[in-house]
This record gives C-alpha cells, sequence and structure tokens, in this order.
C-alpha cells in the first residue's frame, strides 16, 4: 500500500512511519520541519519538505499515487492556539482542507486522522470518556481538531472518503520533544537526567491518560484494514497524577530533585481520561504497555541521547 504520512518526522509521525514501513507498506513523508526531525525520518520513506498548506501537496498525492493519507501534522501547542488563533486555523485547518482535497482529487481511499481526545472532549462530565462524551473544545487547538473530523465527515458524505479520527490521549515516549508544551514525560525526564529541577504546575494532582506512542502507531497499523468510519478513543482507561509521573521518573534517573510546586496554568483539564473500548472492538487495539514499563523506555532514550 502506498501511504502519504503527514508530519511524518515529528514524535508520533515518525514512529507511524517505523510501523509502517515494518508492516511492508511503501510511504511518503511530507514535512515542513518546523517541529519534525531530519533524524527522525525512516531511511526508507521517501521524504517530501512542504507545508500542508502547500498547493503542491495535492499534486504529489497524485504523483505517488497514494493510496492512504495518514494526517499528522499539525500545530500542536495549546498555549500557542490561544495566542495566535488565526495561526492555528491556517495549518490545523486550511492544511487540512488542502489536504483533503488532494485526497478527493486522487482518488485516495482512506484518511487516518490524528485527532485530540484531550482535547475535543473538554472538561469531562464523565470517567473515563467515551466516543458519544460531549464535544467541548476549550482552546482554539481542541476547536481545530474537532472541525477536522466535521470536514471529514462532510468529505465523507459529499465524496464517498472514508476516515477513522484517532482521538489520542495524553501520547509520551521517544522523540518527544523536551521543549515542546506538551510532553511532560519528556520535558522531566531530560531536566532530571541533566540535574536540574522540573516545576509541577498547580498542585500535581491533574490526572491525564498516558499512552505509550509504540502502542499508538499499532493502532496507526491496525486502522489501514478495517472498515469503519468514525472516531475511535486511543487511551488506556487508566489516570496518572503529575505528582505520580514525577515520582516515578526521579526514581527511573536517580535524581534527587525536590517535589517543587509552581502556579497552576490557567484553563488547564483537572481530568483527562478516554475509555478505549471502542478500538478494541473495532481495530482490536489495546494498549501494551503499562506506564511504568513506558517511562522507563522513555528515560533510557534520553540518557542515551544525553550520553551520546
Amino acid at each position: 500500500m502506498r501511504i502519504l504520512v503527514t508530519g511524518g518526522a515529528g514524535f508520533i509521525g515518525s514512529h507511524v512511519v517505523d510501523a509502517y514501513i515494518a508492516a511492508g507498506h511503501a510511504v511518503v513523508v511530507v514535512d515542513d520541519l518546523s517541529t519534525g526531525k531530519r533524524e527522525n525520518l525512516h531511511p526508507r520513506a521517501r521524504f517530501v519538505r512542504a507545508a500542508i498548506q502547500d498547493p503542491d501537496v495535492r499534486h504529489l498525492l497524485r504523483e505517488e499515487k497514494i493510496e492512504v493519507v495518514n494526517h499528522h501534522a499539525a500545530q500542536m501547542d495549546v498555549r500557542r492556539s490561544v495566542a495566535d488563533p488565526l495561526f492555528d486555523a491556517r495549518v490545523n485547518i486550511l492544511g487540512l482542507l488542502n489536504v483533503l482535497e488532494g485526497a478527493r482529487q486522487a482518488g485516495v481511499t482512506k484518511i487516518i486522522f490524528a485527532s485530540s481526545g484531550g482535547t475535543v472532549y473538554g472538561e469531562q462530565q464523565v470517567f473515563p470518556a467515551d466516543e458519544s462524551h460531549p464535544t467541548r473544545p476549550i482552546s482554539p487547538y481542541g476547536v481545530s481538531k474537532l472541525s477536522g473530523e466535521q470536514y471529514l465527515s462532510f468529505y465523507h458524505a459529499e465524496y464517498g472518503l472514508p476516515y477513522i479520527a484517532l482521538r489520542y490521549a495524553n501520547i509520551y515516549g521517544p522523540r518527544q520533544d523536551p521543549h515542546g508544551e506538551a510532553g511532560v514525560v519528556a520535558i522531566f525526564s531530560q531536566r532530571l537526567l541533566a540535574g536540574e529541577q522540573p516545576v509541577i504546575h498547580g498542585d500535581g494532582e491533574q490526572t491525564r491518560d498516558y499512552v505509550f506512542v509504540h502502542d499508538v502507531a499499532r493502532a496507526n497499523v491496525a486502522a489501514l484494514g478495517v472498515d469503519y468510519t468514525g472516531a475511535l478513543n486511543i487511551g488506556t482507561g487508566r489516570e496518572t497524577s503529575v505528582n505520580t509521573l514525577f515520582r516515578q521518573l526521579r526514581r527511573l534517573t536517580g535524581a534527587g530533585a525536590a517535589e517543587q510546586h509552581g502556579p497552576a496554568q490557567a484553563g488547564e483539564q483537572r481530568r483527562s481520561v478516554l475509555a478505549g473500548d471502542r478500538a478494541a472492538q473495532i481495530l482490536g487495539w489495546r494498549p501494551q504497555v503499562a506506564v511504568v514499563d513506558g517511562l522507563e523506555r522513555t528515560v533510557a532514550f534520553f540518557r542515551d541521547r544525553q550520553d551520546g
């Protein structure tokens, strides 16, 4: 199968590319390297440096005879989306529309879209949230991801283009950017290994559903082979507090840092956890990597990079 992966030099996208190639597929990566890294690129993937808003991306879909589009390219910084919602919309909404138009014109058979269960649901009413939970995003980033799902629904209804929107929980693992806004595991790991003091925002009892990136890549592979259109949560159904996360990482790194707290982040969700029952039913997917094991593998990655 010929697959285009947008954002394929990024944290999650590069792991998806690796999994697709391991499964025997031909992969073309489109990434503008604004946040992605060349070192993440699989050597057997064809790489095209371009922004997803670029009209040439539409031509590329036809020229490469792409069958499936896996769309991971995005502006993913929640705080930047609040500060600059126009930029967020240009990348996440107009960029997606550019790719969808190209996909429609090229006769693509499926879109796999990286959505965000952590933001499209907003403040949860039930725990864990399943796919029927009300969608009330509280940031432009969440709005743009939900808008993406709605545009996908339109293209399916109007043009018969199937899609799966994978609503991710909080993804962590090797290659995550420790300088980004969304990667608390990477941030804590790097700072603890460097002998620096991480700061826990607020009381640290806010919880998230942490999913190891290799499990996420498996879900993207499984999504290739199912006849299903709609949204699927990719989560573990289990909550981990930031305090617990910090203590486990401190133990794994052997750091002596104190548990230091700072001001809470404005607008931060208190709890976020996703039910993965539908993904288990449709994709045959369940998370395999426990948080403690995933954290150990993540710390090993950052330790190797630091030593290298």
